[in-house]
């Protein structure tokens, strides 16, 4: 099977930009994940607390929150390609900095959350200038993007620990900082320059253009409530307890989800554009129905399917969302408008989570994974369908 127009998912790897984009990216994933690790093995060797060592694992996430509200903008006052470079050398400094033996713990936190924070502006640059190269192949893109990383994560988070155990913590920070000065070179070598709209609209004006049309906001809602179908990933190891199973079965059921999603990225590079639409809200509502059925305590291997088919579904209806909101959005304020969903996305990850966990603590883990499918379910069910008769209208 193909997708639109005949295009085949590995098609895009053709594209000279695309691939310089994509190989920059992965790189820059891999280098991150192993950093990750090793960042929590130093603060839980110098603290010996668990609540630390979690703090600093947030703090490589939540100020890309900030990142992309506050600066999301440059993407479209600047040239992006220039953007990409100038952030990825930026995080360079920064993470060769974090590899200094050493550095006390205060530091390296301030250290951590600038380079998350400069993920913002990225991000924003990075998945407009690929609409900007694709076109019609964007889908492709996205998809052949989800697949990739989603690999890179989990091969990083499974070589970190090897790769600690042969070299220092600081050795894998600096190998970060250097994945981020190989990944700017590739972008610089790779990707042609584009000039900027030099557009300055505010992020609340921007703001106001998603609120004021239905279809866009309907898609941003769809793509913002993704969060709920995270949550069993972050209660995994409750959940695993309450079905008394051991410590293995946390690991399968953590990577059901990230391999739900590489099956969902395929699926939904091979469908037509016109059977991504029609399936846009059907999948929502799927991605949470799976979970719900948690509520029953199924065992480990039925829950490991749940919530694989979850992420099948998830991934599927997020990446034609996000298509459809990049083609929607006006291209004067495109790089504004995908930084702030893409900052919506991971924010309602980190909310859903925590409410999932006081969920967990009020009832059990498996109520608070089946309660998070049918608030999706719901969701998906009301948002899709103001959103489907907007579109027809």
């Amino acid at each position: 099977m193909r997708g639109d127009s005949g295009v085949r998912l590995t098609a895009v790897l053709c594209v000279r930009e695309f691939r310089g984009l994509w190989l920059a990216e992965l790189l820059s994933v891999g280098g991150d994940q192993l950093a990750r690790v090793a960042v929590a093995v130093l603060v839980y060797r110098e603290t010996e607390s668990a609540t630390w060592t979690t703090l600093s694992y947030a703090m490589t996430f939540l100020p890309n929150l900030l990142g992309s509200v506050f600066l999301a903008s440059l993407a479209d006052r600047f040239k992006k390609r220039e953007l990409i470079v100038a952030t990825d050398l930026c995080r360079g400094v920064l993470a060769a900095a974090m590899a200094i033996p050493g550095l006390p713990l205060p530091v390296l936190g301030v250290l951590i959350a600038l380079l998350s924070f400069a993920g913002g502006p990225f991000k924003a640059a990075q998945l407009s200038l690929m609409y900007q190269v694709l076109g019609r192949q964007y889908v492709q893109g996205l998809s052949v993007r989800s697949i990739s990383t989603q690999l890179a994560q989990l091969i990083g988070f499974a070589a970190g620990g090897a790769v600690l155990t042969l070299v220092s913590p600081y050795a894998v920070l600096g190998f970060n900082a250097v994945t981020f000065v190989i990944a700017a070179a590739l972008v610089r070598l790779t990707v042609h320059s584009r000039p900027g709209t030099n557009h300055r609209r505010s992020t609340s004006g921007v703001v106001q253009l998603i609120w004021r049309d239905p279809r866009l906001r309907g898609l941003i809602a769809l793509a913002w409530m993704v969060g709920l179908f995270v949550v069993p990933e972050g209660l995994a190891a409750p959940y695993a307890g309450e079905l008394a199973a051991g410590l293995a079965a946390v690991g399968f059921l953590m990577a059901a989800d990230p391999a739900g999603s590489i099956i969902g990225a395929w699926l939904s590079a091979r469908m037509t554009e016109r059977a991504r639409e029609r399936m846009l809200v059907p999948f929502a509502i799927l991605a949470g129905v799976p979970l719900i059925l948690c509520v029953l305590q199924p065992g480990v291997l039925i829950s490991v399917l749940l919530w694989g088919i979850s992420g099948v579904a998830s991934t599927a209806y997020l990446i034609e969302t996000q298509a459809a909101f990049v083609k929607r959005v006006p291209e004067y304020c495109r790089g504004t408008a995908v930084g702030l969903g893409s900052a919506g996305v991971q924010a309602s990850q980190g909310v859903a989570i925590a409410l999932g966990g006081v969920v967990a603590d009020a009832l059990s883990p498996s109520a608070a994974v089946a309660l998070a499918g049918l608030s999706g379910a719901g969701i998906a069910v009301l948002v899709g369908m103001s959103w489907l008769r907007a579109r027809q209208g």
